[in-house]
Formats: structure tokens, sequence, C-alpha cells
């Protein structure tokens, strides 16, 4: 780390004073060592890697520009015609330019999105250099994303990939993530003699090392949290532990309970406790304390010993074995079930299963934003083709899992200026450490994925769509069909999920043959769920009818302002009836507390 002696400090008329010369040297020749060092240990480690042929693109995005490149050929005419918009837009912003330099007031020709928080320093706007890149940033982004969208002919599944890897490139040109065109970057290295960017090279230094020679951006301290200490908190133990599960019971908070207990499937592809982060915050502790004995299963983050579990594996010992405990433990054989992103797609398979067996025992089902339809999946879609699995299996098979980190890029790329540009200009240009977040620590919280299961669930999930297809997949030796499920449902999904786009998502509602109220949240796949009503935030949508048309749902349903939790629990509430009973004990005889929650399986980091 360079010394903090090394910044130049203000000297008394405000004025920035050099830096220390010797301070700067040694932090350089510092950084110098580190990089051989980092160097010579990924040739070392990865010697073996090197040598073998590598696929030069994974995401298959070659072809997709050639098929582009060849449309636009097939039609020149309509690239003259965008080429001269884009000329007249810059001479109009010439002109414009020149005026406010003369002193006149002008409208500006373009303008950042609402939400687009990369151009929040004052300067953008005031200096009329930093507005004339500003600007001219923005029509070259418009131009060039608006003629790859307007090009005829092109495969729906290709044109989105177009559209996709455009923005990933206009997004990595932005202005502000380089030190000339930033005016907070610049006027920081001014002030501090050019010590941030020092710094940044040691932020950069560091992740690469924390990577094992590969970018991993850091995206909050991580220091300052640590599971089962200041996250994941609320008191509970460990009840049951197989292979893939743990399962956690929550203390009791109220002086009765609810009857029936309550179940929470969560994805395996992430942490459970992204619903018990903190005590402000956790959607676990909240139903605790609405009188729900709660169980939860939290996730093994499996290595290459479980290369082999399947999708029927994490059925039979996940959902289906956490019934069978909680009836041992609670003497209860009915439960309320929640099942959140592919913790719902594996709840509405299990129910699906169980209808064909004739077994009853989950009497509701609360699905977060969860996709069951996958024939419009949003961007995530980009990555699902032939070659891309088929590459993600050939990786695998070395492995026997899915390394947690190429999960965790390809969700960070949907949201590249929030989730990764954005750290690159603190970090990296700045010089800044990153704020502790604890929803960003979560997030950088990854698992892998066995390979047999993952393999499964991409191939009949998300490339070829057989989940709503009666009989499409077989699941432990029993056909699904999700037309059998007869469980009253409440769906909760999220209107701006990029994840799971709410209208798929709705898919399920009229799919199932038992009643289903959907609720839409405001907010995104996390935000939106995770919306605790004390922090009155955001709105929700729920309505009466069920049309097949997500838009007509939309239509007629009404909004209510803050959270949507207590229209859930009003719903659960009324499905389990009044009865209520003594709190329970944690565990049994049968099964004695392992350990205290959160449990060993979730602090497993990748």
């Amino acid at each position: 780390m360079a010394d903090k002696s090394a910044a130049s400090a203000n000297a008394a008329d405000g004025s920035p004073t050099m830096a220390n010369p010797v301070a700067m040297g040694q932090a350089m020749a510092d950084i110098a060592a580190r990089s051989q060092r980092l160097v010579a240990d990924f040739l070392q480690r990865h010697a073996t890697d090197l040598a073998k042929p590598k696929n030069m693109d994974p995401f298959n995005v070659g072809s997709a520009f050639m098929e582009m490149t060849s449309k636009m050929m097939a039609d020149p005419a309509k690239i003259m015609q965008a080429q001269m918009n884009l000329w007249n837009d810059y001479m109009t912003l010439w002109q414009r330019t020149t005026q406010r330099f003369l002193g006149q007031e002008v409208d500006p020709v373009v303008q950042p999105e609402r939400d687009d928080r990369r151009f929040k320093d004052s300067a953008w706007d005031e200096n009329q250099l930093f507005d004339f890149i500003k600007q001219s940033y923005l029509l070259a982004a418009r131009w060039m994303q608006a003629t790859v969208r307007d090009i005829d002919g092109v495969e729906p599944k290709t044109a989105q990939k177009l559209d996709f890897y455009t923005r990933q490139f206009v997004d990595a040109l932005a202005p502000t993530n380089f030190v000339m065109t930033n005016p907070e970057v610049l006027r920081t290295t001014l002030e501090s003699g050019g010590e941030n960017l020092i710094k940044g090279l040691e932020n950069l230094l560091g992740d690469l090392e924390r990577g094992g020679g590969q970018l991993r951006i850091s995206m909050t301290d991580y220091d300052a949290f640590e599971v089962g200490k200041n996250l994941a908190v609320t008191p509970g133990k460990v009840v049951y532990q197989n292979d893939l599960m743990q399962l956690l019971q929550y203390t009791p908070t109220t002086e009765q309970v609810i009857k029936r207990p309550l179940l929470i499937v969560m994805p395996w592809i992430n942490k459970f406790y992204i619903l018990d982060l903190r005590e402000k915050n956790s959607f676990i502790k909240w139903a605790v304390d609405q009188g729900h004995t709660v169980f939860v299963t939290s996730w093994v983050n499996p290595d290459e010993k479980l290369a082999q579990k399947s999708f029927d594996d994490y059925m039979l010992e996940g959902p289906i074995q956490a019934l069978e405990v909680i009836e041992q433990i609670t003497g209860e054989r009915d439960v309320n079930a929640i099942g959140y992103c592919l913790g719902g797609t594996l709840l509405a398979v299990t129910l699906a299963y169980m209808a064909a067996k004739n077994d009853d025992r989950i009497k509701s089902a609360t699905y977060f934003t969860t996709m069951t339809d996958f024939a419009e999946p949003g961007e995530l879609g980009v990555f699902i083709d032939e070659e891309q699995i088929s590459g993600l299996e050939d990786v695998m098979s070395e492995k026997g899992y899915l390394d947690g980190s190429q999960m965790a890029t390809t969700f960070n790329m949907l949201r590249a200026n929030d989730l990764i540009w954005s750290f690159v200009v603190n970090n990296y240009l700045l010089g800044k450490d990153p704020f502790p977040f604890d929803l960003l620590y979560w997030n950088s919280d990854s698992t892998r994925m066995p390979s047999v299961m993952h393999s499964f669930y991409l191939r009949n999930f998300y490339q070829h769509n057989k989940l709503v297809e009666a009989g499409g997949i077989t699941v432990a030796g029993v056909p699904i069909d999700l037309s059998l499920i007869k469980t009253p449902g409440f769906m909760v999904s999220a209107k701006e999920d990029h994840i799971a786009p709410w209208k798929s998502n709705y898919s399920l509602v009229n799919r199932v043959g038992g009643p289903m109220k959907f609720c839409l949240g405001a907010s995104g796949h996390i935000a939106g769920i995770v919306n605790p009503p004390a922090g009155n935030k955001y709105c929700y949508w729920t309505g009466t009818k069920n049309p097949a048309d997500p838009d007509d749902w939309y239509e007629q349903a009404k909004r209510f302002d803050g959270s949507w939790w207590p229209e859930w629990q009003k719903w659960v509430t009324k499905q389990s009836g009044a009865a209520k009973v003594e709190p329970r004990a944690v565990g049994s005889d049968t099964h004695k507390p392992i350990e205290d929650a959160p449990g060993s399986y979730v602090k497993a980091r990748v």
C-alpha cells in the first residue's frame, strides 16, 4: 500500500501541492514487484491450461456479428441514412456547443437516461467541454445501438445477442471509464498529485491477487462482514443435513405460532441469506415475528465430489427430505412452502411430482420471482445456445462443477454500468475503497454448480423449455406436468427484474390447476423481494382476475404503496386457518440441533 504521506496536501491557499516523489517511487517499485510475482504465479499455476487449445469465442459472438455484417451490406442505403442522421446530430451538437462557448443558453441535443448515474458529477453539465464529450458519446452510443437493432432479417436470438454485446461495447467505451475524459478523476488526480492512480493500481493488483490472476473486482469491503456475525444472524439451529442441504429451523419469537410450519426453498445458485441479511431487512426474521415456524434450505457449495448430483437429487434431498424432517420435528404433516427464484422452479417441479404421487403435504405455495416458462428468459437467454452450453459442459467435465465466479460474471454483465464499470472508476481511477454494503457482499459470495445437475437444468429448462410441456421432463422417474398442481399459489414478481422477467413468470398462473394470486412488486430481482414494511419503499400491484395476457392483468391490477409482505401474510394466514399452537422447540429427540444457524454450509466461500 502507498503511504498516505505520499499524498499531496492542499496548501494554505487551497492549491494542491506535489506528492512526495520518494514515497511515490517506492510505491511504484512495490507495484512492479507485486506485478512480477503475480505474473509468475499465474503462469506457474496455469501452465497446463495455457498449453491447451482455447476457444477464442466462448460466447459465440463472432458468428452473430458476421451475420449482422452480411445483412448490413445487403442494404447499404439504410446504413447510409443512419450515418447521415448521426452526422446531422453531430453538426447540431457542434453548433449548440459553439453557442454555449459564446454564452448563450441552449438545449442539449441528447441527455442521459434518468437512472444513468455515470454523469452525476456537475462538470458534465456545467463545463462546456465535458458536456460536449458527454453528448458526443451519447449520440454515438444511441446511433450504434439503434443501427444494430434496426437490421432486418436477423434471427431473433441473434438479434438479442447483438444488442446485448453492442451495449457491453458501448458501456465499456464511456468517457467516464477513462482518466482524461472523466472530470471527477481529473480533479482528484490534480488534488492528490496522482496518488489516486497509484492507489488504484494497488487496488487492481489486489483484485488480481484475490482472483488468482483473474480480475475479481471488489464490490464492497469484504472485511466489514462475516456470515453469522453481522449477516444471517436470526437465531436458529441446523436440525438436519445431508450431502446437498442443511435444514435450518428458527427460534420462535411469539407467544403462539401458526399451526402449519413454513418451509422456504432457496435457490442453489446463491446463498440463502439474501432473505436474512440484517435484522432490519430480514424476511426470515419478519416471518418468524408473524408467528411462522420457519424452516429454510441452505445448500452446500459443491465441489468435484458432488459432480454427479442430479436435479433429481436436489429435489429428493432438498424439499422432499425437508418435509419428512419438518413432520418429525413438529408433528405436522401439512406445510406452507415458499420458493425463491430457482428455488421456486424446484418447488413447482416438486409439487407436480407430489401431485403425480397423490402427496398433498404442501398446502400452499408461494413463488418469489420464479420462472417455469423459459420461452422469454430475458437477457440471460443471450448465454443460452448450443455452442455456449457445450463449452460450459467441457469446462464442467474437467472440474466436476461450474465455478461460481463464472455465474457471477454473467449476472454482473446484465447490469454492467452498476456492477462493473462503476467499481472500475471508484476503485482503480479514483483510488477509493469500495463502500461496505451487505447486498454486494452477498452478491460476491458465489456458489458452484454440480456438472450433471447444471447441464440438465440449462438444456431442459433454458434451452428447450421442456418444463411447460406435460411430461417434457422426468424427475425421479415421474413425468412432470405442471397442470396437475392443485395447490393454492401466490406468485410475486418484480417489475424491473432483469433475471426473471415478470411477464415470463406470470405464465405459471394459468398453467397450474389450482387458484393463483399474482402480485407485482416494484424494483428488481432482489430489491423487489427484500422490501420490508418498515422501509416504506416502492409499491406493488394485485388483481382479482388472471387473464391469459400479462399486460391485460396489469391493466386491471390495483396499485398499493409500500411492501407486499403484509399482503402475502394475509393470504397465507387465510390458507393456514386460525389454528395456533404453543411455540415449538428447535429440533427434536430424533433431530437434535447440529450447530447454530446459519450453519457451516453457507460459510464455505469459493
